[in-house]
């Protein structure tokens, strides 16, 4: 989810950070932390990770220190406001296939929406870029829930 998702989706946005939208159980958070002991990562901000921050909302954040992703901020989460819960979430997300074969779990177009309707004011062209951009590659054959979608989110004509 977040910039590297808009890149996905065609909004291309440079991202200085990789959002992960997780399940927040015991296991994923297991999981999580292996991850994230392999990437050298480190909390840069309070809180610490633990499933109460992650049901309460909080984001928590790290920086990388691996030698191939020194730098790299990683911020994860599992719930964001204004959107469904993480099951929700994940029912409806897009996987896509890289052309190496890889496999790719978004968060859904219209859920990527919703949750890019902040107060930071960066966040609004690129919802219209996102709608825009859709428009454009699926316009010939709409759905009917992509028209709804295109009138519901557009902001230009």
């Amino acid at each position: 989810m977040g910039g590297q998702a808009c890149v996905f989706y065609g909004g291309a946005e440079f991202s200085r950070d990789t959002d992960f939208a997780i399940l927040a159980d015991t296991d994923n958070l297991e999981r999580l932390g292996r991850a994230l002991m392999e990437l050298q990562a480190e909390v840069i901000a309070i809180p610490k990770l633990t499933l109460d921050h992650l049901h309460r909302g909080h984001a928590v954040h790290y920086r990388c220190r691996h030698p191939d992703s020194t730098g790299m901020r990683v911020d994860v989460m599992s719930k964001m406001r204004g959107v469904d819960d993480f099951d929700l979430l994940w029912e409806r997300r897009t996987i896509l296939q890289g052309e190496d074969g890889t496999i790719y779990e978004l968060m859904s177009l219209p859920d990527l929406i919703q949750a890019k309707k902040t107060q930071r004011d960066k966040d609004w062209p690129m919802i219209r870029r996102l709608v825009e951009a859709d428009y454009a590659a699926c316009r010939s054959e709409p759905t009917p829930q992509q028209i709804h979608f295109w009138l519901k989110e557009a902001r230009t004509t």
